[in-house]
């Protein structure tokens, strides 16, 4: 999320066909020493060298895992999974087995984040395979995805229906998007609910010839290991979420929720650049800085910069600011420079930072985020979500529309929908949670949530970080927390009460400078869904 995810209970109903599938049921009996994770029986991917240049430097092997397309019919038509592997560095005898790898979305690759355990502090990932993978309907997975690759193009309806023709317009691109996916998704989107990638993990899980997994998961992927948790508790070794999604509050609640975080962070950030107005000249305070922006959002849907970005994308220029702070000064570099100049080169800076953020291009990820979330549960009417949308953006006018509308396609989607999991993970080990106290994707109540139903779990949290997914990104007071359970299984201390176990700062606010620059991605951010 980042955006969420839940599965469906119907499909509960064929989890018997995939454990025909595997060595054991799962609810067997599991040895408790790591190397009981590593194999059951024997791996049955053909491993190749990975032609992707980031996992060819380090060895990356990859491969393909076959898979029912419909695990009620697991004798049908297949797909086929990509996945990537980083091998352990220890001796075979102090290794604990696979860990499997997921960026969120739903619709993020995972295919490289095998490089995930080198970053683990202090060798502690070394005793792992790393395992990449794209979930169905991802990048390399096959079949995979794609509806309509223009629908992020420039110059589209302004989100805010202050008149009927702007609403009309949405719901009608919305709705011709659904009709484009009906077209191209074929028999994969009535299969590609959440616990279709569940039971996918399953079959990696027994590809890979072992009695355990471990898993890390980063926002959507915190649900994947909530769910998980809840069908496969005795299947898991370790397991670490960061950004946590709220299980209650799939789907359609959780995108209402994200629209108020969204606002107070965005105000944060108007906040920063105030307070480097010598730099940006935007204003001394970060009311000023707000009112240039809804000035300059109105002022763009009469009149797009360059002919190509209005108010919607201006909107969606600015989003990544609630998710990283690492965006802060490239957005507000273009932001000033449209403002204080207006002319050919302040509009180019504006179409970099959109493109930066959300440009043109394969819309794959989109396809399988509304494949997904649209199928996971069944999204209420127009009627309702009219009501409802006005009623927020009333008090976070800053994205409540235009997530509105980045979710709108469920209204018409073809593909039944199904109900949610009741998440119930009360039989797993103890894991370790991550949260950052103001993350807006992800709000702060899903990892308090999480905290709750994960018996003996530890929260690490981080109190006014604003920031989606912080964990092995070199805050040694995170980082080291989870290099130690990984290593060894110890959890920091429960402490009482409904809070965090264990507090840390945030990282520093970045240092203004002039000039639009986009910055340079961390390792994570690739693969890392802008949602």
């Amino acid at each position: 999320m980042t955006k969420s995810v839940l599965a469906s209970c119907a499909a509960i109903a064929v989890a018997g066909s995939l454990l025909a599938l595997s060595s054991g049921s799962a609810s067997a009996t599991t040895s408790a020493t790591p190397g009981a994770a590593t194999s059951a029986a024997a791996e049955t991917i053909v491993w190749t060298a990975c032609t992707n240049e980031t996992l060819a430097k380090r060895g990356a092997q990859c491969g393909y895992v076959t898979a029912p397309l419909d695990y009620a019919k697991p004798d049908g038509e297949k797909i086929q999974l990509a996945v990537s592997r980083i091998k352990h560095k220890t001796a075979d005898a102090a290794a604990q087995g696979p860990m499997l790898v997921n960026p969120g979305g739903p619709g993020g690759s995972g295919l490289t984040l095998s490089v995930l355990g080198e970053r683990v502090p202090g060798g502690a990932g070394d005793a792992y395979d790393w395992v990449g993978f794209d979930p169905r309907g991802v990048g390399e997975s096959k079949p995979a995805i794609s509806c309509d690759p223009q629908v992020f193009a420039y110059n589209r309806p302004e989100y805010v229906p202050s008149t009927k023709a702007i609403e009309v317009a949405n719901l009608k691109r919305a709705k011709a998007y659904a009709e484009a996916c009906r077209r191209s998704g074929g028999a994969l989107l009535n299969n590609i609910e959440t616990v279709d990638t569940i039971r996918d993990m399953e079959t990696i899980r027994v590809a890979l010839g072992a009695d355990r997994i471990s898993f890390y998961g980063f926002s959507y992927g915190s649900y994947l290991g909530q769910v998980y948790a809840t069908m496969f508790p005795k299947r898991i070794h370790r397991m670490v979420i960061d950004g946590v999604v709220d299980h209650r509050n799939v789907w359609y609640k959780a995108n209402l929720n994200q629209n108020i975080a969204f606002d107070a962070n965005v105000k944060t950030f108007f906040q920063w650049i105030a307070q480097n107005d010598t730099v940006y000249k935007l204003g001394p305070t970060g009311r000023e800085v707000e009112k240039r922006y809804y000035a300059t959002s109105v002022q763009l849907g009469r009149k797009p910069a360059g002919g190509l970005i209005g108010s919607s994308e201006f909107a969606d220029m600015f989003l990544p600011a609630g998710y990283s702070q690492g965006r802060w000064k490239a957005i507000a570099a273009a932001f000033s420079g449209w403002v204080n100049n207006q002319d050919e080169a302040a509009a180019a800076a504006l179409k970099a930072a959109y493109d930066y953020a959300n440009g043109p291009g394969d819309d794959n990820s989109y396809a399988v985020y509304l494949s997904v979330q649209c199928t996971d549960i069944q999204w209420p009417k127009w009627s309702r979500q009219k009501k409802d949308n006005a009623k927020v953006h009333a008090k976070a006018p800053f994205y409540t529309w235009a997530n509105n509308w980045f979710n709108a396609p469920c209204m018409y989607w073809p593909a039944k929908a199904g109900k949610p999991v009741k998440v119930d993970p009360r039989k797993a080990p103890p894991v370790l949670i991550i949260n950052e106290e103001r993350d807006a994707a992800t709000p702060y109540g899903g990892a308090l949530q999480a905290r709750k139903i994960f018996p003996k779990s530890a929260l690490i949290s981080t109190p006014g970080g604003t920031q989606h997914s912080v964990s092995l990104r070199g805050n040694a007071c995170v980082d080291n927390p989870i290099a130690e359970y990984l290593r060894t299984g110890a959890l920091p201390k429960r402490q009482p009460g409904a809070g965090s176990d264990v507090e840390c700062a945030p990282a520093p606010r970045p240092v203004a400078t002039p000039g639009f620059a986009p910055a340079a991605e961390h390792p994570l951010d690739a693969a890392l869904w802008r949602r």
